[in-house]
């Protein structure tokens, strides 16, 4: 017999159909957790070979690439040139094309290789970089490349990688030495490659976590009566410049860059408040509305993540060590909490401390089934990973950058890139962004290398802060904005000089 809607009287009342009824309850069944039997089977159902190992040894590439190992291929470019080492050289020129897009929206990097590309500040400058090897920063490398600078460069996370985008910058004479997917091995042996070559020794450091830093430090010590400066970019690596400062083994001048207000501000919060859906979606395909997340860290990165979630309906939770940025936590309306009062409701787990074991193996073995984990800070670290890789947990690869991690229970938590950052890990981010803070980079990279002896000491130092106007100043155009002057009696009255700096050194923007 037909179901229908019974009309009789004005009355709307709806008999469910026996199907509804039986979905229904087929819906609160599949909800439960399920048993250990019925996940382990439903597992090995998806893909028997994954649930087999709890390695991290595969592949982040699509399976359909090659397998063999880069280090293991003999490759030339065009040039007949084999100092590098790259995925598969064969993907230049989709590389550059991607190169040729970020240019587009680079517009201050794009000025200054114009502006600056006749007088070469950086001739003579021989820079060994670690960073993230994406289309953005290759316009950065082809920039300093333009300044009169030759370079070597390694990449900073085993994930981040463009396979096609360094493929693009060997084909045209860099030496690189990075691919998606590096196993740890790998990640060092690159790092060494473009440090211990025969014939050449760097006198600049442009870094990115402080890895390369570190690894001269440990094997090549007496590089550093060479090199002139250091640049890094991160929260980590600046941490670990004024520990060997405090330490009194800090050799060279180096440059925080991460803490000058361009880097802050657009890099660390802005991109962060787009990349974080960017990342998050692409992995997972979630809807945020109505999703309780708890954010670890309010700094500039927590900020941008709790303020684009909050945005999208989720319901934000805060951790934080600092006073102050806890009061700002709440003063912009989230809850401030102790992890461990949350980890058995929160739907999405965050870190973005730049610290180590934020969430260890108790949080994780306290979340509820499906709760996905993920980290925003530079540094590996934040998520006990390693605690993860043992015999009872079962580990299951569902697609690349995502794994799930299985308890003998059948409880899993749905684990991003391995606890690495998620945004270059897993998705890209916004390449006007990144023109702030590379334009910042080079800049900061011309600024030491061209120092008179005795302006820097062996110590960290803070970008000037007219650099950092400069910087903006640079990409106003792009929105088509002006700025006001001021009148010689205004600059009087303020103290000022009309071309800046304009705030002291002291000023919180």
């Amino acid at each position: 017999m037909e179901e229908k809607w019974d009309g009789n009287e004005g009355t709307s009342a709806f008999h469910m159909p026996d199907w509804m009824i039986q979905f229904a309850d087929q819906k609160q069944e599949f909800n439960k957790r399920p048993t250990k039997i019925g996940r382990r089977s439903l597992s090995r159902s998806i893909s028997q070979s994954s649930t087999d190992s709890y390695s991290s040894a595969a592949s982040y590439t699509d399976s359909s690439d090659d397998e063999t190992s880069p280090r293991d291929k003999q490759q030339k470019n065009s040039k007949g040139s084999s100092d590098f080492c790259v995925k598969n050289i064969k993907q230049a020129e989709f590389g550059r094309r991607e190169i040729e897009i970020a240019e587009q929206e680079m517009p201050a990097l794009m000025a200054l290789r114009k502006r600056a590309q006749g007088e070469k500040p950086l001739a003579g400058a021989k820079i060994v970089g670690c960073t993230h090897i994406t289309a953005q920063t290759a316009v950065l490398m082809e920039t300093l490349g333009a300044l009169g600078a030759q370079c070597r460069w390694a990449a900073c996370n085993i994930y981040s990688t463009l396979n096609e985008v360094a493929a693009a910058l060997a084909e045209s004479g860099f030496p690189v030495f990075a691919w998606k997917g590096e196993s740890e091995d790998d990640f060092w042996w690159c790092i060494d490659r473009c440090v211990n070559v025969e014939g050449w020794q760097p006198n600049m450091i442009l870094d990115d976590g402080g890895d390369l830093t570190h690894w001269i430090y440990k094997k090549y010590p007496n590089m550093f009566k060479k090199i002139k400066g250091i640049v890094e970019e991160s929260v980590t690596g600046v941490h670990r410049l004024y520990q060997l400062s405090k330490a009194g083994k800090l050799c060279v001048p180096a440059m925080n860059v991460n803490d000058s207000v361009t880097k802050q501000k657009f890099d660390n919060l802005y991109c962060c408040r787009e990349s974080i859906l960017d990342g998050l979606k692409r992995t997972t395909d979630m809807m945020f509305g109505g999703k309780q997340v708890v954010v670890c860290g309010y700094g500039e990165v927590g900020k941008g993540c709790c303020a684009a979630l909050k945005a999208m309906g989720s319901i934000v939770y805060v951790t934080e060590i600092d006073p102050i940025c806890a009061l700002q936590a709440c003063m912009d309306g989230f809850r401030l909490v102790k992890l461990n009062e949350v980890i058995r409701q929160v739907d999405i787990v965050i870190t973005c401390t730049g610290n180590k074991n934020v969430v260890t193996r108790e949080h994780l073995d306290r979340m509820k089934n499906s709760c996905i984990v993920c980290n925003m800070g530079h540094s590996n670290t934040e998520i006990d990973v390693a605690s993860l890789r043992t015999p009872e947990l079962t580990w299951e690869r569902v697609r690349s950058q995502v794994d799930h991690v299985i308890w003998p229970d059948g409880k899993r938590i749905v684990l991003l890139a391995e606890g690495r950052l998620l945004n270059l890990s897993c998705s890209t981010v916004p390449t006007f962004v990144l023109s702030i803070t590379a334009t910042t980079q080079a800049l900061a990279l011309i600024e030491l290398y061209n120092a008179p002896e005795g302006r820097y000491k062996q110590d960290v130092y803070l970008l000037p802060k007219k650099m950092d106007e400069y910087v903006a100043s640079l990409h106003l155009p792009t929105f088509d904005a002006h700025l006001t002057e001021l009148t010689d009696e205004q600059a009087k009255y303020l103290g000022l000089n009309k071309n800046g700096p304009f705030k002291p050194n002291y000023y919180r923007y």
